[in-house]
């Protein structure tokens, strides 16, 4: 640990408990009827740092699976209505990344729809059936188990809720970074229907068309669809596609039935359809063998595959709640999804056939939650229990065609299948005492404790084969396999407690100072990409048997124990918030998915690669977080007109103590376990976000129509971020800037509204992902003859407006 990462953490931390002494004096000089003005004061309150607009107590959150103020929750969570999402002209859930400190969400390398997920240096960017994420995300309360169309756009979206730190107490395995919550709306009393529009920039056409009927008083029936198309910020310029096109099709519908007071059912589906054509990346290097120049435009490419690309994905929720009683409550969570995804990912972006990807993914699931609730003055919490079926299934070939042209096998091709089937259980609780009231104290103290114990069985099935003559016939070909690097079948059951601690105190109404403990803990399994061929020989006795191919492919859980320090506050009589934690987690075991080269025939040239995946060892993650708001003034320049300004800061240190790796030695052509912590990165892990908002609301007239105006400017920040744990003068994005402007008009009753929303309006040329396949300088490949180092970037400067109208 630095110098400077001591003093770092060490000033937050001093700073916090400081300030919360401070804030304690008052306590014991105020008398009731001050504590009670305090209180009304509270209660009218209008800023939030969440909601620039919103009532302080009417901003709620799930975070605990219950409703709370947002103020009183003791865990870092950002909470963003879809209001404010519009307003802010946020298209799907990646926008978040600019928002929510210590947050990367992106779209993964090479696709329109799969999503990477980090929160505070804990993640998964590898989207291959048998990794599993370290984020969580939910669609109202149902986990998505695979990464695949889980690009969320945003419509008919009630908040979403960012929640920071481990989550397996109350949401399970693969919550060890933090959780994302998607909550759409729920159905009204009355008839309405809603119209949302948009043109912009690239050819941008979208539109959002939603209702709700109620059938009788107690039976409603709600629908949306909408459809999200726009040009390529690029083009292809082998295939002539447009290049970062977008053609979506989604709706959702849902039947809510309230036969009795006590009881409430509700049945949602969902449907996408993405049409978008395959994404090619820009390639930094020439041609290392065809010496193809790098193209001026980062948005072209020059990829030759033309294969189908194409995704769907759609689910089911049945939704019981029964109120037994005032104070016991039972809830019921049945799901089922699926999704089908064929994708042509083109590693090289050149015309060539010499590292070109076809994919298939193919997933389901189906889970079952069963929740007992318990509400009173003094105690509060649930029981539980989770079920998870699961199966992931993949294949891709890797075809090499120049490659094999090189060695005298045409076509050369190597296939992967992997096949992962997940039964997972858990049973857990989370019970928060008031101990104030418990105990007659005058204060506000409160002490949380849960845990969850979860049984996680993989089965993993891995096919790789070496073939000739082009593609498979899983993608329309007849190549014929000459050999077989991987037949293998593996299971094995993970299990873990993960508990949870926390400690809250208010010593006034206006402020929350928290402690907690928190344990998260992601599943192991089977390297679906693993090459048995390719197993050292660990206890050196000369023979590589069937336990040392076990443990090659194996890789352990993850486990990531997080202590956390944090201060909710409000100030000014309600006209400043602001949240700050200070955070330290002890990660172990972390599983790094990675590719090495395979020369199978020993003549220098890698004609595949195969994945190796390593439980890294342990690191060390440090971290402050801020985040509020504050109005800065009312009626400046007119009656009733205010200027608001939100901000969010992170700051994290992670650093590898141990990362344990299968290196190449080049001059013997061996492969030993390392310990190489000092040359890797954390990925996706900036070491500072930021974001300031600016918003200036007033009543404003439009051709005699009573309206309101709104303008908001927004400035994001993120200091240099590593795509992957090995550092790359290519892909490594150093610091980058993004300016949003949102301007909006609305009539008074709300049925009309007009809105101009720019996105990153410097156009800005950051890369979000990428591929890597050559040494270092980029002068020599270790896949296929080309070279592969290709950067995927995300949006440019974007002008889009929008009409909504309510009916």
């Amino acid at each position: 640990m630095t110098s400077l990462r001591k003093h770092t953490f060490g000033y937050a931390i001093s700073l916090l408990l400081l300030f919360s002494c401070l804030l304690a004096v008052p306590v014991w000089a105020q008398d009731d009827s001050e504590e009670d003005q305090k209180s009304e004061l509270l209660d009218n309150d209008v800023t939030t740092s969440e909601d620039d607009n919103a009532e302080l107590d009417s901003l709620t959150v799930t975070a605990r699976r219950r409703e709370e103020a947002l103020q009183d929750v003791p865990i870092s969570v950002s909470v963003f209505s879809g209001e404010e999402l519009n307003a802010l002209g946020a298209q799907d859930i990646t926008y978040l990344s600019q928002a929510v400190p210590n947050t990367t969400l992106e779209i993964s390398r090479g696709t329109s729809n799969t999503l990477t997920a980090f929160i505070r240096g804990v993640g998964q960017q590898d989207p291959v059936a048998g990794f599993e994420a370290g984020v969580g995300i939910y669609l109202d309360d149902v986990y998505l188990n695979r990464p695949q169309g889980v690009v969320l756009d945003i419509y008919d979206v009630q908040q979403i809720e960012v929640l920071r730190g481990p989550q397996g107490t109350l949401y399970g395995r693969n919550t060890i970074g933090g959780a994302v919550k998607y909550i759409t709306k729920r159905l009204g009393n009355e008839a309405s229907g809603k119209l949302s529009t948009s043109v912009g920039s690239f050819g941008q056409v979208d539109a959002i068309l939603s209702g709700e009927l109620p059938i009788t008083d107690n039976l409603a029936v709600g629908a949306s669809f909408a459809t999200f198309n726009r040009s390529g910020y690029g083009d292809n310029l082998t295939t002539g596609k447009e290049n970062y096109n977008k053609q979506i099709i989604a709706t959702r519908g849902s039947i809510e039935w309230t036969p009795t007071s006590e009881l409430f059912v509700r049945l949602s589906g969902d449907y996408l359809k993405d049409d978008s054509n395959p994404v090619g990346g820009h390639r930094f290097i020439p041609g290392l063998l065809s010496g193809a120049p790098v193209l001026d435009d980062v948005f072209d490419t020059r990829g030759g595959m033309t294969g189908p690309n194409n995704a769907e994905s759609y689910g089911a929720t049945l939704l019981l709640e029964y109120d037994i009683n005032p104070n016991w409550m039972l809830k019921n969570i049945t799901a089922y999804r699926a999704d089908n995804n064929i994708q042509q990912v083109d590693f090289d972006g050149l015309p060539a056939i010499d590292v070109d990807v076809p994919v298939i993914y193919d997933n389901r699931q189906s889970s079952q939650e069963l929740q007992l609730l318990y509400t009173s003055d003094i105690v509060k919490g649930l029981l539980g229990f989770y079920y998870l079926d699961a199966n992931a299934f993949n294949v891709f070939d890797v075809v090499l065609g120049t490659t094999g042209d090189l060695i005298g096998l045409p076509g050369l091709n190597a296939l992967t299948l992997g096949d992962v089937d997940t039964k997972s259980w858990s049973i857990f609780t989370d019970i928060t005492f008031d101990l104030g009231q418990l105990f007659g104290m005058d204060t506000d103290l409160e002490l949380g404790v849960g845990g969850r114990f979860t049984s996680d069985k993989r089965s993993s099935t891995v096919l790789r084969q070496t073939m000739i003559g082009g593609n498979s016939t899983f993608f329309g070909g007849n190549a014929v396999p000459i050999a077989t690097t991987s037949d293998f079948a593996g299971s094995e059951r993970f299990e873990d407690f993960t508990p949870r601690v926390t400690l809250a105190w208010s010593p006034v109404r206006e402020h929350n100072l928290y402690g907690s403990f928190s344990q998260g803990f992601k599943g192991g399994g089977f390297d679906p990409r693993g090459a048995t061929t390719a197993t050292p020989d660990f206890n050196g006795d000369g023979v590589v048997d069937d336990s040392e191919i076990f443990e090659f492919m194996r890789f352990l859980p993850e486990k990531v124990d997080t202590y956390e320090l944090g201060l909710k506050s409000v100030f000014a009589q309600g006209r400043i918030s602001s949240n700050i934690a200070v955070f330290y987690s002890d990660y172990s075991n972390v599983q790094i998915p990675g590719s090495i080269g395979v020369d199978g025939d020993g003549d220098g040239v890698a004609e595949t690669f195969a994945g190796v995946t390593t439980n890294a060892g342990s690191a060390d993650i440090y971290g402050v977080e801020l985040d509020g708001s504050a109005q800065l003034g009312q009626n400046l320049f007119s009656q009733g007109d205010a200027l608001t300004a939100s901000w969010a800061l992170g700051w994290i240190d992670a650093d590898f103590n141990e990362f344990i790796a299968l290196v190449n030695d080049p001059a013997t052509g061996s492969t030993a376990l390392q310990d190489v912590s000092d040359q890797r990165k954390f990925q996706n892990t900036p070491k500072w976000t930021a974001q300031l908002r600016l918003r200036y609301d007033t009543q404003m007239d439009l051709f005699d129509v009573p309206g309101y105006f709104s303008i908001i400017g927004a400035w994001a920040y993120r200091s240099n971020t590593n795509q992957f744990d090995i550092p790359s003068q290519f892909l490594d994005q150093p610091a980058y800037s993004l300016f949003d402007l949102n301007i909006m008009w609305a009539t008074m009753d709300g049925k009309y509204e007009f809105s101009i929303h720019g996105r990153n309006l410097a156009d800005k040329e950051y890369i979000a992902s990428g591929h890597i396949f050559v040494t270092p300088d980029g002068s020599t490949s270790t896949l296929g003859l080309e070279g592969v180092a290709n950067g995927f970037f995300g949006p440019p400067r974007t002008v889009t407006g929008t009409f909504r109208m309510n009916f």
